[in-house]
């Protein structure tokens, strides 16, 4: 604990040298207050797509695939857009130590916090996501996807939905916004929005390649259509203005995992135009 306060203490230090003293007027009064969209991923507003981010925790096995949701961002700031970070205000279905793959039977977690973590501090409880403030959301994957913003990892096609999630998705269909879904998120699009076509990649597991193609059947199960995919590559329902993309449902080096998420992204991007 020492090691950690000698670490943090110089860095509270400097902030709250900026910090007014009651009474007293900032030390920098020209500078003009950021905006909290501004305050996540730039020093000023851009005139992109304002785009909501929403997770599922902080870990692949029981929340959000933390290179897909960097991915994400990654490719989003290059696109000008404006990025706000969402996660549900509700516990883990369990916690899973990483480095054995296996539930951490003490332990209890908050979605919402966990996601923090990726966010930077910087995110909002998923109740307050209103499709009118957003030209577009975009979900990244991660077993959370199936476990905390569904029940799909137990349930597969009788699976439930968290309201938010499904409130969510149905707002954003309704007002013609693009979604984007990577990697397993996509079953939440299958399971809300009816007919909607989606891809987590190839429909046969290859030699272990492609070592979640059961998906695929569930998503047919659940009566959207799957559009079989690469890797690198996203399926747009032009209809629905949904875009997916494979991600980790393939065993692959992680640049072209990277690719394909900036292809989703920059669909989605696309579709705000529209």
């Amino acid at each position: 604990m020492a090691a950690v306060r000698a670490l943090v203490a110089p860095r509270l230090a400097a902030a709250s040298t900026f910090a007014p003293l009651p009474g007293r007027r900032p030390l920098l009064p020209h500078k003009p207050a950021a905006s909290p969209r501004a305050a996540l991923h730039g020093s000023a507003p851009r005139p992109g797509a304002k785009v909501a981010l929403v997770l599922s925790g902080c870990g692949v096995y029981d929340g959000t695939e933390l290179h897909e949701a960097s991915a994400a961002l990654v490719h989003l700031s290059r696109g000008g857009a404006e990025v706000q970070i969402f996660a549900p205000d509700v516990p883990q279905m369990h916690v899973i130590d990483h480095t054995k793959g296996q539930p951490s039977e003490s332990e209890s977690r908050n979605v919402l916090t966990e996601s923090a973590r990726i966010a930077r501090g910087k995110i909002t409880n998923l109740a307050q996501l209103s499709a009118a403030n957003h030209d577009a959301a975009i979900f990244p994957g991660g077993f959370g996807a199936a476990k905390n913003l569904s029940t799909f990892a137990v349930d597969g096609k009788d699976c439930k939905v968290n309201k938010d999630v499904e409130r969510v998705l149905k707002e954003f269909h309704k007002a013609g916004k693009p979604i984007g879904l990577c990697c397993i998120a996509p079953v939440l699009a299958a399971k809300v929005l009816r007919g909607v076509e989606v891809t987590v990649g190839h429909e046969q597991e290859e030699g272990g390649k492609w070592p979640y193609a059961g998906t695929a059947q569930a998503i047919k199960e659940l009566g959207a259509k799957h559009c079989v995919k690469g890797v690198t590559e996203a399926h747009v329902d032009q209809k629905n203005k949904v875009v997916t993309t494979p991600a980790f449902m393939c065993e692959t080096e992680l640049h072209h995992i990277h690719d394909g998420i900036g292809a989703m992204v920059a669909k989605v991007l696309e579709l705000t135009r529209k």
